[in-house]
């Protein structure tokens, strides 16, 4: 069973995509660039997951796929490297054996069973502080971070890991509007605590009880952030349903 929640930050549309099959989901936060061209984050997270819905058909491997969805996209929409919009990349993919899973900048995946273990990019955190214009420009690069934009390579900058499907029984992915509730405002002590509140009340309590807290610190000085909310989505994965 797959349930999901999304939200866009008030007076915004969203630029967060949750996609899903059969037997994989897609977790995607838009990044519009900074220069914008014509289209912006969220056409760029739309039509990267829409890429990637009909390359899931395949068992390859899951940056091989990305990458595959990244050079289409690049080619059929003339974007450039350093000036086009992004996207982060979550994907959880499972057979009856595995759950092969792929995380691109800061959208993480966490996976409950014989053991909790969470799939995070923490590259662009361990940059801060760092200024606005300072992100674009360290953006794909060795020493800065990597995402989904117009450089197919990045696919293989992604983290990646693999576990038996028997060891696994629920999943939760994230983009960093829900995570931030763990990483950053601490409003939950753990993941198990996000999975517990999603199992008693939905996932939409979840969006419910951050947004909540955001409200009550409109200055910025308990949690300090550039923006008092950001988009949400969260996905949970059941395979005990």
């Amino acid at each position: 069973m797959i349930r999901t929640a999304e939200r866009a930050a008030p007076g915004h549309l969203s630029e967060d995509r949750v996609f899903t099959t059969a037997n994989a989901v897609v977790v995607l936060d838009g990044v519009t660039s900074t220069r914008p061209p014509d289209n912006n984050g969220a056409w760029y997270a739309q039509t990267l997951g829409e890429e990637l819905l009909n390359l899931l058909t395949s068992d390859d491997d899951l940056a091989d796929l990305l990458a595959t969805a990244i050079t289409r996209i690049v080619a059929r929409h003339d974007l450039t490297p350093g000036d086009s919009p992004a996207s982060t990349v979550a994907i959880t993919r499972w057979t009856h054996e595995k759950i092969d899973t792929l995380v691109l900048a800061d959208s993480p995946i966490i996976t409950f069973g014989r053991t909790t273990t969470v799939i995070a990019d923490t590259r662009l955190a361990a940059l801060r502080p760092i200024t606005r214009d300072q992100v674009p420009l360290l953006r794909n690069r060795p020493h800065g971070y990597w995402v989904a934009e117009a450089d197919p390579t990045a696919a293989h900058q992604a983290k990646r890991k693999t576990l038996p499907r028997a060891d696994v029984e629920k999943v939760i992915i994230a983009t960093d509007g829900v995570s931030c509730a763990v990483d950053d405002y601490q409003i939950f002590e753990s993941w198990q605590s996000v999975l517990d509140l999603i199992t008693a009340d939905g996932p939409e309590a979840v969006l419910d009880q951050i947004r909540a807290a955001e409200l009550s610190d409109p200055t910025h000085t308990r949690w300090p952030r550039p923006k008092t909310h950001d988009d949400q989505a969260l996905a949970l994965i059941d395979f005990t349903a």
